[in-house]
């Protein structure tokens, strides 16, 4: 007997494994067989003692007729035996849950160059760190600095600038998806930021929040996962000048100074793919406290149907809301940056076809340049997994955090 096995799903195959169609013409064989017999006795009684002509010769007639059809295939008139069909069970495999993550922001600084010029990857991110980044189905950051070797640097405090030689750090991480709305993707103007995007694309990984028109800056990404599909949008609510907005220059970034438009793009969106994640880079550097801007823009993003909001650039961590039972990471704080990152984390969501969409921290730091899981000693010494988990407790009121890093609404 078959048991199936449980957690498997399984469908119902109908599958002959006899010729019912000749077992009925030998069994109509058969009953003519007999029936011909019976009617000869009658006929051969009849004659015998002498029963009226009549009968006789209608009895001769149903020989006669009965013979030439009971033995043969030809009569259907009966409605013909239904057969109960045996059944197979076959199994049929469950569907793979997906996994998405999303980093802080990423700058590719001259130290982190300088580590993976002489060590290769492992001196970017540990192996731990890479198997949970490329582990995942979909890997998406915050692009900080242009990937070019042309341009002029604006007249800011911080320039970031990259050979678009170093793209292979993202590719070796496993990056799909890089958002460009942010302060410095037009450190180097214009030519810089086209470079950028150009790198990218001719890398493999799919990039929003910039292009050479509104529409194109504001592109929804769309990556398809086991018959899912999960769209991405980036937007920005820090630039230095005007003149980076796409609405002004191009090619330039999409802001959301007015949310109106970024509102608007997030509802057509949501109509194109199955989860929708909002990336924000907004909120003031070097502090915990929240804008009275980035609740309200975070809910209207929530209430127009994106399913979480990544919000990247104050550089350390930010709390976590839950609004209308969807997350938003007000700050994930520098991923790969600097030489030292005290606190980071890293967010995963699985999308279960079964238990759901869940949300899991991952806590990381980085030392010599290199970023490591909270467990990874590194340059540490010790494990900083309750340390970074507690900052996040204590700026996230209404979200419970497992030790795991599980997240709960509270």
């Amino acid at each position: 007997m078959f048991y199936p096995e449980k957690g498997k799903k399984y469908v119902r195959i109908r599958k002959n494994h006899r010729n019912y169609q000749e077992e009925r013409r030998n069994r109509r064989r058969v009953r003519g067989i007999f029936a011909l017999i019976i009617i000869a006795a009658f006929i051969a009684t009849c004659a015998y003692i002498e029963l009226p002509q009549m009968i006789a010769a209608a009895a001769v007639r149903l020989y006669e007729a009965y013979s030439t059809n009971s033995i043969t295939d030809a009569p259907e008139a009966a409605a013909e035996e239904e057969i109960p069909e045996e059944e197979e069970v076959v199994e049929e495999e469950p569907t793979k849950p997906v996994e998405i993550v999303f980093t802080g922001d990423v700058e590719l600084s001259e130290y982190v160059q300088s580590n993976y010029n002489s060590t290769g990857i492992s001196g970017v991110c540990s192996n731990g760190m890479q198997k949970v980044l490329k582990k995942a189905d979909i890997t998406a950051v915050n692009n900080e600095f242009a990937f070019s070797e042309r341009g002029t640097p604006a007249d800011k405090q911080y320039t970031f600038r990259v050979a678009p030689s170093f793209v292979s750090v993202l590719t070796e991480l496993g990056i799909d998806v890089a958002g460009l709305a942010n302060n410095h993707s037009l450190d180097y103007g214009q030519e810089a930021l086209s470079d950028t995007i150009d790198t990218l694309n001719g890398a493999g990984i799919e990039n929003t929040g910039a292009g050479s028109s509104l529409d194109e800056a504001s592109r929804l990404i769309i990556k398809e996962v086991e018959g899912k599909k999960f769209g991405f949008l980036a937007c920005s609510r820090v630039i230095p000048y005007a003149s980076w907005d796409v609405r002004n220059a191009q090619p330039g970034l999409f802001t959301c100074y007015d949310p109106t438009e970024l509102v608007a793009r997030t509802q057509a969106a949501k109509s194109r793919c199955d989860y929708l994640f909002v990336m924000i880079h907004w909120g003031i550097e070097h502090t915990t406290k929240l804008e009275a801007y980035q609740s309200q823009i975070g809910h209207a993003v929530i209430d127009a149907g994106a399913d979480a909001v990544i919000g990247t650039h104050p550089h350390i961590l930010q709390g976590i809301e839950y609004y209308g039972g969807k997350p938003i990471f007000y700050s994930l704080g520098n991923f790969i940056f600097n030489r030292d990152i005290s606190q980071t984390a890293v967010v995963r969501v699985t999308v279960d076809e079964e238990a759901g969409v869940s949300y899991t921290v991952i806590p990381c730091y980085a030392g010599g340049a290199t970023t490591y899981l909270s467990n990874e000693t590194g340059t540490t010494g010790y494990d900083k997994t309750e340390e970074i988990l507690e900052t996040l407790r204590g700026l996230s009121p209404n979200v419970e955090l497992a030790a795991d890093g599980n997240m709960t609404e509270r």
